[in-house]
């Protein structure tokens, strides 16, 4: 999706970013300021060397956003409703922390996953085991949970991570135990100490919330399956026929 918006050298035009998942700074919150609808958004990116400029896109903790203003050492974002409404931007207080990256480019490494700042939903952590085997469980909406897979991708606070595991019930902690009351659906992922000192992840503690964003295929695969049901439709094809001739043969 193409937009713009008129400046002192006429209307200028951008599309929406594309990022990797790999948190480039953490930087701050450092302005608040709520409207009648939306939220003006200021950051501190602090040493981070980034210089963006007005309509660049920054992903903000997950979240793409584009920059109305960059003065006072200053990243200013407007966030919509809709963006208020799915995710966690509408809860941050001066001060927290976020995770930064800006857009990828035709020569990027991709060393994470596609990741489009388009949050699907907001998590819960459940349970944290802090360590050197350091793991995070996190629950999800119901209607998110089809689209994990195992060893698949998901973005977590802007962060690519692999999942390492899925459960349903209560999450799977080490020594058998389950954390919980045993009717939600979930994920967890391993965490290295890079990702622990570069991002926002090792703050997180039992109850927090976060912006998640499935993995583009497994949405793709999801929506084509249940748009044109192909698979679906040959299956019950096949069962069916199979049917059919099981009853010419008794007969």
């Amino acid at each position: 999706m193409v937009v713009g918006f008129r400046s002192g050298e006429g209307v200028r035009a951008y599309s929406d970013g594309m990022f990797t998942g790999l948190v480039q700074a953490v930087g701050r919150v450092a302005g608040v300021r709520p409207g009648a609808k939306t939220l003006r958004l200021e950051i501190n990116p602090g040493s981070w060397g980034h210089r963006p400029t007005r309509g660049d896109s920054i992903c903000v903790s997950g979240v793409c956003l584009t920059v109305v203003d960059t003065g006072r050492g200053r990243w200013a974002f407007d966030v919509v409703a809709e963006t208020l409404a799915k995710t966690t931007l509408g809860r941050v207080s001066v001060g927290d922390s976020v995770n930064l990256e800006h857009a990828a480019t035709a020569t990027t490494l991709l060393g994470g996953h596609i990741v489009q700042g388009h949050i699907d939903g907001v998590g819960r952590v459940e349970h944290v085991q802090e360590g050197e085997d350091w793991r995070v469980w996190f629950s999800v909406p119901k209607e998110l949970a089809e689209y994990l897979a195992p060893k698949g991708s998901i973005c977590v606070e802007g962060v690519s991570l692999t999942i390492a595991s899925i459960w349903e019930g209560a999450p799977d902690v080490p020594g058998g135990a389950r954390r919980g009351r045993g009717k939600g659906q979930g994920f967890s992922v391993a965490l290295i100490p890079e990702t622990l000192e570069r991002t926002t992840l090792a703050g997180l503690r039992t109850g927090d919330t976060v912006n998640l964003e499935m993995d583009a295929m497994a949405k793709s695969i999801v929506f084509w399956l249940r748009r044109f049901g192909v698979g679906a439709a040959s299956v019950r094809k096949k069962r069916k026929s199979s049917k059919r001739t099981a009853r010419r043969d008794r007969s």
